[in-house]
């Protein structure tokens, strides 16, 4: 089971590379090397606490899932419940701008 959910974090974040900018692309990799855990708890630790903070001025909300995807390579406890929740967000995103572009083309044709 723990290497299911592992092996479809993966594929998330594989994903994820190939949609953000290459120079981005290059520091997640070297950040999901399996030598790099010292360097992603405590910076996954930091980004989830960041989020917890978001009211503050430079702190935002968008540290919470960053952290969390962070610290879901390294604690198989966490894989579960983030792998669900990329896979939901992933499905809603997909709804909401699927759905923005059909009224975008629709009301475009009206005019």
């Amino acid at each position: 089971m723990a290497s299911k959910s592992r092996a479809r974090l993966n594929r998330q974040f594989d994903r994820l590379q190939r949609r953000i900018p290459q120079f981005a692309a290059r520091w997640l990799e070297r950040i999901r090397r399996p030598e790099a855990r010292w360097i992603r708890i405590p910076l996954g630790l930091l980004l989830v606490l960041g989020g917890i903070f978001s009211f503050l001025p430079v702190l935002g909300i968008w540290m919470l899932p960053l952290g969390l995807l962070l610290l879901a390579l390294d604690l198989v406890f966490l894989q579960g419940p983030v792998n669900t929740a990329v896979v939901r967000g992933t499905r809603k995103w997909s709804t909401w701008s699927r759905a923005r572009r059909d009224k975008k083309a629709a009301g475009g044709k009206s005019q």
